[in-house]
């Protein structure tokens, strides 16, 4: 192959042009020997000179440019459906396989090639394929390998100034793309100069992202659309809706208007199950729930206010931080708030008060991860302050199960796909817990240091094998668990189940005894109440009388000493009396003073 490359410049940019010609050759300087040099000049005698027998050689060295690579592939999906019947929509299919059983062609398409089918089928019936001809040998004893992990790759954020690692979401199509989500969550304090841009990645090219992704304002969330998976939706730092289609490029296709978008940052976005795979719904901290069509992004087709107490009042909403939705349950969606409250809600309620059905009062701060067990939807997983919890909605006063308290944050949380006895967990100081209740309860199976900044989300692959991670700078660690934490045991889906069930009657025995405490403590108290009101009434009846006495007391005597003072005025002064006078006397005062006595004696009677 002939490699040509022309080089192409205007002859403007040349300069001025240079015109030649030929003439004589002419001596412009002619400059004499001088003889005093001469004489100064030393004769070298002998002179050593190294002589080298082998060839001279030189090296260089050549920079060429990196050879870039790119993947591309054809996927193949089952075919044969039109464009408007969905293979994934179970009715759907049916409804198409009764048509098209109904048509004349069809059966004798089948009646064709009936009989080519029925001739291989004889032919695979002749020989047993499976058939075991040593049987006698023994069992190979297969070792249970200890859990473990290993990292495959680290995708870092391509920009200088780095940014958090927000949300992860798996390509829905074999899962051989990540989409990551990067912003900064600190208030105010976003450093001049960040970039608002997301990607796209290709697990085998960590170097260069496959797309990026240009909103408006930094992306909080990210998601595949589980139908079409050209298609994303982000959630905004600024409370805006976007929508991107990989296939038109990096530019945003379709944006909700500030108006009607949320007020706060856009914490939780998922996609709903629908005939069109347009719908979807968000959360903010605004306390709002909103429900959208892409297809039509000026405003939400429905408002639901996060207010416990149903006066649908805004500025007593909670401020929603994470969401879940289950398609085997459509008519339900669960919140979790920034207070530690877990919100349960139904779609379907006719007014917004009555949307709001519970709520499970749990955790110490914000809950920052909510899912559903993908096996048993009734059981469900929450991280907020320091600690994982397990519910069931037969419980809403307790969880059923928890872990115990981290010395770190514990940041995000996810069930694994294919174990429903496995939950990983983030912490703060960049730990991954990988937990195995069926193995122990008490403490995680397996804790990796995945790197020293904050870990702050978390994804599994559909299939429990790989594990992403976002961190605090930017960095996205991808990881391989072992084939024991990735695989379904022997029994554990009734082992799982049964353990739920257990612990939810627990928790609800306890409950009960809890009610039935605390209603005898409120009798015993209202009891004590009453016996202290009588009391309190017996004390003021004695204090009164006490009073009513002392005063009637006081009256009296204040009447005795008026009288005496009256009486000694009025009394005239005597003169100077002999011996035997003063006697006579004095025994008329005692006299007196005892009648005295008698009489006030009479008064007091």
């Amino acid at each position: 192959m002939e490699i040509v490359y022309v080089y192409v410049k205007k002859r403007s940019e040349f300069g001025k042009q240079c015109n030649f010609s030929d003439r004589q050759a002419e001596l412009n300087i002619d400059i004499m020997p001088n003889p005093e040099l001469a004489e100064q000049f030393v004769e070298r005698n002998p002179v050593d000179t190294g002589i080298q027998c082998s060839i001279s050689m030189s090296e260089h060295e050549a920079n060429s440019e990196r050879f870039e690579m790119e993947t591309r592939g054809v996927n193949h999906v089952e075919g044969g459906w039109p464009k408007d019947v969905n293979p994934l929509e179970l009715e759907q299919t049916i409804r198409f396989r009764k048509k098209v059983e109904k048509d004349e062609n069809y059966v004798n398409a089948i009646m064709q090639l009936g009989s080519i089918m029925e001739h291989c089928i004889k032919q695979n019936n002749a020989i047993d394929i499976y058939e075991e001809y040593f049987n006698d040998e023994e069992a190979v004893e297969v070792t249970e390998e200890d859990p473990s992990a290993k990292t495959i790759n680290v995708f870092r954020d391509p920009q200088e100034i780095k940014r958090a690692a927000t949300h992860l979401s798996w390509h829905p199509d074999g899962n051989r793309k990540l989409a990551v989500a990067y912003s900064c969550l600190d208030f105010q304090r976003a450093p001049v100069g960040m970039s608002s841009d997301s990607y796209i990645w290709d697990l085998e090219n960590p170097n260069k992202p496959e797309l990026a992704l240009k909103p408006s304002s930094p992306l909080v969330t990210l998601e595949f659309n589980p139908k079409d998976s050209h298609v994303l939706l982000g959630g905004c730092y600024n409370g805006q809706i976007a929508c991107w289609d990989t296939r038109k490029g990096s530019l945003v296709a379709e944006l909700s208007t500030i108006e009607s978008s949320h007020r706060d940052p856009v914490y939780g976005t998922i996609w709903l199950q629908s005939k069109t795979g347009t719908e979807c719904f968000s959360a903010s901290t605004d306390g709002q729930v909103m429900w959208w069509d892409i297809r039509k992004m000026s405003e939400p087709t429905e408002v639901v206010i996060l207010d416990i107490t149903k006066k649908e009042q805004l500025e007593n909403a909670l401020g929603a931080i994470s969401l879940e939705f289950e398609s085997t349950l459509p008519t339900k969606f669960m919140v979790g708030t920034e207070q530690g409250i877990v919100i349960s809600c139904n779609r379907k309620a006719k007014t917004s008060a009555e949307k709001i059905v519970c709520t499970f009062p749990g955790h110490h701060g914000p809950i920052y991860a909510l899912q559903r067990n993908p096996f048993y939807p009734k059981n469900f997983l929450t991280v907020g302050d320091w600690t994982a919890r397990i519910w069931s909605e037969d419980s809403r006063e307790s969880s059923i199960m928890w872990t115990k308290y981290h010395m770190a944050y514990l940041t995000d949380a996810a069930w694994s796909p294919v174990r429903p006895a496995v939950f990983f967990t983030t912490r703060m100081d960049g730990t991954l817990d990988i937990w195995d209740f069926m193995f122990e309860q008490c403490d995680p199976t397996l804790s990796l240091k995945v790197c020293d900044e904050a870990l702050f989300c978390l994804r599994v692959q559909d299939n429990g094998c790989l594990i992403a991670c976002g961190s605090q700078l930017g960095t996205t660690t991808l990881l391989e668990v072992s084939p024991g934490l990735s695989t379904l045991q022997r029994n554990e889906k009734n082992v799982a189940s049964s353990m739920f069930e257990r612990e939810t009657r627990r928790e609800k025995i306890l409950e009960a005894r809890h009610r039935e405490m605390r209603l005898k403590e409120k009798g015993k108290a209202e009891g004590r109440d009453e016996e202290q009101t009588d009391e309190e009434l017996a004390v003021d009846l004695e204090a009164l009388v006490s009073k009513a006495e002392e005063e009637f007391f006081d009256i009296i005597f204040a009447e005795l000493k008026k009288k005496e003072a009256d009486a000694i005025k009025l009394t005239p002064v005597p003169q100077q009396p002999s011996p035997e006078e003063d006697q006579v006397v004095e025994e008329g005062e005692e006299a007196a003073g005892e009648e005295g006595d008698e009489e006030v004696e009479e008064d007091l009677a």
